[in-house]
């Protein structure tokens, strides 16, 4: 869809009466507002739709109205919505005179940024990313966090170690075991047809599925895998799938989470990001005689990634959950360095990935609390500057590593540099490393201040909060 006939057209035949602005705050979270079919009109697209941004956590700038400016090319009928609705994503701007401006702390418009520099520099045409969406799957989720009150419960009715023994009741055995989930066949994967439905609804939302399966974590922990597309189409798609994962939990009388670390002892859930450049429509990053097939420009791309990867955290590990994941033993990098087919590594290269178009490689420590734009574009800014500055992985000491990190000695281990260990160390480092996001414009400074205040402050209250598990070890000392 093109013009505005074009998206009346299509309400028409689906018979929507509805249409659905999406917009996205700081934290990556969609918030909308929609209006009736018959109000859709070319002063829509030319004068926006106003709203408060300061309800949205950006920095504050000279005026909080802003207008929502639809983008009609990602109009598609949401499938949840009781009355027929067509959703839209769209861009904000900041009202002016005499035009409105792009706002620059939006997500999009600083994804689609990191995007015009790559070209303005001459790298690369495009950037295609593909995630990786971990995700467990429960039939109970309680929490509250209250002065005199702390904790969570969950459960789900596939049958976990907490729950296989129950007596007083069905028991259908068929037990998933502890760290034994991956590739799980039905019955123990109970949990296949609603993930199906999920595959479908993201397929008809224009999303290309690779595949679906059940992962490592026992207990309701599964994947979906998506093929490669343009940086900020799959930055839309990250949006989309979030969104069709949780609605269709719950229309199922389920719920899903992203949580990285929602369950201590079984494997945390992240979004891997599979990467490629293209130029001129030819791939960037095959080379027949380089290190696992990899050209010169992938190679500095990754020493761009590894040079950076403590700051990049700020943003793909934006939460303290994350942390809670990334630690050894659950196949989650925490040190930094290259390799071929190691899932310890930061970097992995997959070895089946043997022709041209598909040469790839991917980041592993991320997981989707991430605001995906500033996710996406910090990746592409940290890889432009390895390839400008040619940053060589191997000559800086990060590896590669063609061997399992985790095998190594703690003394070993040491000595190669790790990831940060909480949030606080995270935004330290991109306190300390930043003039890469910066580049052209891409990342504003205010922008860069207001995420370092509103996460520092998430994680003082936090860290501030008793921990149940403070009681269990303190509480009769």
């Amino acid at each position: 869809m093109k013009t505005v006939q074009d998206v009346l057209a299509y309400c028409k035949e689906n018979n929507a009466r509805m249409i659905d602005f999406k917009m996205i705050d700081l934290n990556g979270r969609w918030r909308h507002l929609s209006i009736p079919v018959e109000r859709f009109n070319e002063d829509t697209m030319k004068y926006g739709i106003g709203f408060d941004g300061s309800s949205y956590g950006f920095a504050p700038v000279e005026s909080s109205d802003m207008v929502f400016i639809p983008n009609i090319e990602t109009a598609n009928m949401d499938p949840f919505m009781e009355i027929p609705t067509v959703t839209m994503m769209g861009d904000v701007c900041i009202i002016d005179q005499p035009n409105n401006r792009p706002f620059d702390q939006y997500p999009r418009n600083v994804a689609k940024a990191a995007i015009d520099y790559m070209k303005s520099e001459g790298i690369a045409d495009e950037m295609l990313i593909a995630p990786e969406f971990e995700f467990y799957i429960f039939d109970h989720a309680a929490f509250e966090c209250k002065s005199n009150r702390v904790g969570y419960s969950i459960d789900t009715d596939e049958s976990a170690e907490w729950n296989s023994g129950i007596d007083d009741e069905q028991n259908l055995a068929y037990r998933t075991p502890k760290q034994g989930g991956y590739h799980l066949d039905l019955p123990q994967d109970i949990t296949y047809n609603l993930r199906s439905r999920m595959c479908m609804l993201m397929q008809d939302w224009g999303i290309d599925v690779k595949y679906q399966h059940h992962e490592v974590g026992g207990p309701g922990q599964v994947e979906i895998e998506v093929e490669l597309a343009d940086m900020l189409a799959m930055a839309d798609n990250t949006m989309i799938t979030k969104y069709i994962i949780k609605n269709a939990a719950i229309e199922d009388g389920r719920t899903a989470t992203l949580l990285p670390k929602p369950i201590a002892g079984e494997a945390g859930s992240g979004m891997h990001v599979h990467m490629l450049l293209k130029k001129d429509g030819k791939p960037l990053f095959y080379d027949k005689d380089g290190y696992s097939l990899l050209s010169q420009t992938a190679i500095y791309f990754i020493g761009g990634l590894l040079k950076h990867a403590r700051s990049i955290c700020a943003f793909s590990n934006p939460s303290t959950n994350s942390y809670k994941r990334l630690i050894p033993g659950f196949e989650a990098p925490v040190t930094i360095g290259y390799a071929t087919a190691n899932r310890s590594s930061v970097v992995r290269i997959p070895a089946y990935a043997k022709d041209p178009e598909h040469k790839r490689f991917e980041l592993r420590n991320g997981d989707a609390t991430a605001n995906p734009y500033y996710m996406y574009a910090a990746i592409l800014m940290a890889g432009i500057d390895g390839i400008k500055n040619k940053i060589d992985p191997e000559k800086n000491g990060w590896g590669p590593y063609d061997f399992n990190l985790f095998d190594l000695s703690e003394e070993e281990q040491k000595k190669i540099e790790s990831l940060p260990t909480t949030l606080e160390e995270a935004l330290d480092a991109l306190k300390e490393d930043h003039d890469y996001l910066t580049a052209g414009g891409v990342f504003p400074e205010k922008l860069l201040e207001i995420w370092d205040d509103m996460k520092r402050k998430e994680a003082r209250e936090i860290n501030n909060t008793p921990h149940p598990a403070e009681f269990v070890k303190y509480y009769d000392l």
